[in-house]
């Protein structure tokens, strides 16, 4: 299982990371600032400081390690769960939006309140509103979500980790 957990964790966090560096580019924001965004998590403001190339490796390794638990903890009840290798699609989905709800309406709230979602958005179009909680939902849900239960369908492997 922990093979399938890396797996998981490498392919849905590179894509994860490669399209938060795309989106967030679309608002002048660089893959640095994105990865001491995601220091700054569990290290704190100080993270978005210098040094920019340090913080921004700590960001990565935090994404990662964020990536391989959200992995771990599907491929734990996936393991009790067949219902979820067989319906890997709809599972994937799901779960890409409960991790959407959770890291958006949960952790980030409690990190960060000045940037929860109903304040960010406030005076705001809808067409900017849509579009921003679009790419996240996207994000959550097609590139996390679904390859990892791809990767728990197909490789249910041993019962043991």
């Amino acid at each position: 299982m922990r093979d399938r957990i890396i797996q998981a964790a490498l392919i849905a966090g590179t894509l994860d990371i490669l399209s938060a560096f795309l989106f967030a580019g679309m608002a002048d924001m660089g893959p640095v600032a994105v990865l001491q965004f995601v220091a700054s998590g569990p290290f704190g403001d100080g993270a978005k400081g210098d040094p920019a190339w340090f913080w921004a490796t700590i960001g990565l390794a935090v994404h990662f390690a964020i990536m391989a638990c959200m992995a771990a903890a599907y491929m734990a009840v996936a393991r009790q769960v067949p219902a979820l290798r067989q319906h890997s699609i709809a599972a994937g989905l799901f779960y890409g939006l409960l991790l959407w709800l959770v890291m958006y309406w949960i952790i980030q709230p409690l990190r960060w309140p000045e940037l929860w979602l109903p304040d960010i958005y406030a005076g705001r179009t809808f067409g900017r509103i849509a579009w921003g909680v679009g790419n996240q939902i996207f994000s959550h849900c097609i590139l996390v979500g679904l390859p990892i239960a791809w990767i728990a369908a197909r490789h249910p492997g041993q019962t043991r980790a």
